[in-house]
């Protein structure tokens, strides 16, 4: 039953159009932080959007019939990270600060949104080890570039936290490798 929703090309469409808006809406709302960050940080800076261009351009190939290995490593490993990483993100502001506006719910609801759809694609995806390996590289430079170079996304008080936030984010790098490699490489993996 899940498999027929998924592949069904108007679902596909309609979550395609949704992911192209949801990045787009994605850099905009970086968009403050993007004019403060020099040129050479600026494909790190905006985790979330990037991880559902990722996404958006993995799904419109399935809708063509191919199959960008690369990209749909890139796309299952950081929707997954990124999703999860800012529904925490949400959350640790709202035990911190004692609230949480509705802008923040809303982002807790589409990146936990975005680590789902990673993970229910995924079985739709074909990779090669090299694109896990490629992807993971991306993934962890991407630490380096937010918590040696001091690029991470900017939310409310948590700079108080960023080497916790750091660390947490580092072992979320790892799991998201695993789970990239268990759903999407791994030999006995589910393929649809």
């Amino acid at each position: 039953m899940l498999y027929f929703l998924l592949s069904n090309r108007s679902f596909m469409w309609a979550l395609f159009i949704i992911n192209l808006l949801g990045t787009i809406y994605g850099y905009i709302w970086y968009g403050p932080q993007l004019e403060r960050t020099e040129p050479i940080f600026l494909p790190f800076v905006p985790d979330s959007p990037t991880a559902s261009l990722f996404f958006t351009v993995a799904l419109f190939g399935l809708l063509i019939g191919k199959q960008w290995g690369l990209v749909q490593a890139l796309a299952v490993m950081t929707l997954f990270k990124y999703g999860i990483w800012a529904v925490v993100m949400n959350i640790l502001t709202l035990i911190v600060t004692g609230d949480l506006s509705w802008l923040g719910w809303m982002l807790v609801a589409s990146h936990f949104g975005m680590a789902l759809q990673g993970l229910l694609y995924a079985p739709f995806f074909r990779m090669k080890p090299i694109h896990l390996v490629i992807a993971a590289l991306w993934t962890v430079h991407n630490e380096i570039i937010d918590y040696v170079f001091m690029q991470y996304p900017v939310y409310s008080q948590l700079h108080l936290y960023i080497q916790e936030i750091g660390y947490f984010t580092f072992w979320l790098s790892i799991l998201s490798i695993f789970i990239t490699w268990f759903m999407c490489v791994r030999p006995t993996r589910t393929i649809w």
